[in-house]
């Protein structure tokens, strides 16, 4: 298809819908007419998307319809389907579709965490560099256990801290720096901190009290900092599609992870706040966590898995990401 001939003979179809479009009054012969243009632009549109895919005049189409589908139609809420939808197959695709690079980061991390809390429980000068014998003891006894304090108000102070952090290491994932520094610093951070409770015997605390939450909280972390650096490795090798389209198609798809990880990171968030400081029982504490997590796993696999392969990315549809050419590979 000739794209300059067809874009000369349908110019003066696709100026007319855009006046109608944008016109505040419209009598009974323009509505009509507008709604006549809408349905032969919508097939022209059509045509360009298989015949001849230039990307500027399908967006350029596309931004028409829309315009011209709100004045028909008005202006609308999302449906809850809409919302349903979003959170039942964009969310688990795009998550699904970085499972390997959350494993990956999490056998990472967990390494970092083993290795800096074997040599501060194992090396005095280690131990000692962390702070003073005198608040060691306070930590230990007091400091540690006293931080899970059951309410409301812890509960929201940690999910929203946790949740900022994430979204953090998933927008400015495209350093490649920031996902790998706060990543490396929790590791630490938390081995450090379970080698020093071990080195004065109170390991068995430690575990009791950041599993309940620790379990989702941290795979949460994982998968933000799994993000963040598939989002960098996006215009390291975007494989056959230029940079930019590479890094705008997976930016917006890893937005998506980080919604899911808000929600993820509220469950959690509960868990430590109305759980981890409560008086159940341990085994029932860490039994909760875990059913926490399992149901994130389930959520991310399960339907994860069944988007993807109905061709779910977690990127927006063509009509809103607006088109790109085709290429091969």
């Amino acid at each position: 298809m000739d794209l300059d001939a067809f874009t000369a003979v349908h110019r003066p179809e696709w100026d007319r819908l855009a006046r109608l479009a944008k016109q505040r009054r419209l009598d009974g012969a323009e509505a009509d007419e507008l709604v006549r243009l809408y349905q032969a632009v919508a097939t022209h549109l059509s045509t360009v998307r298989s015949a001849a895919p230039d990307p500027v005049l399908v967006t350029r189409l596309s931004e028409l319809l829309s315009r011209a589908r709100t004045r028909i139609a008005g202006a609308h809420e999302p449906a809850w389907s809409e919302v349903v939808r979003y959170a039942t197959v964009s969310v688990p695709a795009a998550l699904y579709r970085i499972r390997w690079w959350s494993f990956w980061v999490t056998v990472g991390f967990l390494l970092v965490a083993l290795v800096a809390g074997v040599q501060v429980a194992t090396d005095p000068d280690a131990l000692a560099a962390l702070m003073s014998p005198s608040q060691q003891e306070q930590y230990v006894d007091e400091a540690f256990a006293s931080y899970y304090d059951p309410g409301t108000s812890f509960a929201a102070m940690v999910w929203t801290n946790n949740a900022w952090i994430a979204l953090q290491m998933v927008a400015f994932g495209v350093t490649g720096i920031w996902p790998v520094y706060v990543l490396l610093q929790n590791a630490v951070s938390v081995g450090s901190i379970g080698g020093m409770m071990a080195a004065h015997g109170e390991l068995t605390l430690f575990l009791q009290l950041i599993t309940p939450h620790g379990l989702l909280e941290l795979t949460s972390i994982f998968v933000a900092g799994a993000a963040g650096l598939r989002l960098f490795w996006s215009w390291v090798d975007p494989g056959p599609r230029p940079r930019s389209t590479a890094l705008a198609a997976e930016g917006r798809a890893l937005v998506t992870v980080g919604v899911g990880l808000v929600g993820a990171l509220a469950l959690s968030g509960l868990v430590e706040g109305f759980v981890t400081g409560s008086g159940l029982p341990w085994w029932l504490k860490i039994l909760i966590g875990a059913l926490a997590l399992a149901a994130f796993l389930t959520y991310c696999l399960v339907l994860g898995r069944r988007a993807v392969r109905a061709g779910e990315t977690g990127d927006l549809d063509a009509d809103r990401a607006g088109a790109v050419l085709p290429t091969a590979g």
